[in-house]
């Protein structure tokens, strides 16, 4: 038998690519209100968009989707797409923002080594945003394995960074 193969440690997750149901209502909100740039797009099925000049983050595709209903929270598939802010303030701009829309939010923690919110777009696809702790403030059991868990998360605490 060949040797357990582990993941080099420095592979990340590239991007989300989603099925949406219309392209202008998924760029309402990935586009107009999480404000990530259009790098590519293909006509009225396909739209590809960044954060920072990446090729991209997120892409959007109608490709098999087009005028479909709402992801189905019960079954299979993805539960949420997460965004990591690199900033405690980017976070609780983003935050801030989506409070100021009246954006619904679907839930909000302290997951002790990051704080999140999550909320679902347009086609209902989860997603979270969140901010990673300093490695050193995230706790951990005797053993020395990450401890993570689900609190309350302070809104207004954050709220009061910006």
């Amino acid at each position: 038998m060949s040797e357990k193969y582990i993941v080099p440690e420095k592979t990340r997750i590239g991007h989300v690519h989603l099925k949406v149901s219309n392209i202008e209502k998924a760029l309402g909100f990935y586009k107009d209100i999480l404000g990530f740039k259009i790098t590519e797009r293909i006509g009225d099925q396909a739209v590809f968009l960044s954060a920072g000049g990446y090729h991209h983050h997120i892409a959007l595709n109608t490709w098999h989707s087009e005028g479909a209903a709402n992801a189905s929270k019960s079954g299979v598939g993805l539960f949420h797409a997460a965004i990591l802010y690199s900033e405690r303030k980017e976070f609780a701009t983003i935050t801030k923002r989506l409070l100021d829309e009246s954006y619904p939010i679907t839930g909000a923690a302290d997951h002790g080594v990051s704080e999140a919110i999550y909320l679902n777009d347009p086609d209902g696809n989860g997603i979270e945003l969140y901010w990673d702790k300093p490695r050193s403030e995230w706790p951990v059991k005797a053993d020395g394995s990450i401890r993570m868990y689900t609190h309350q998360l302070n809104l207004e605490e954050l709220m009061g960074i910006i």
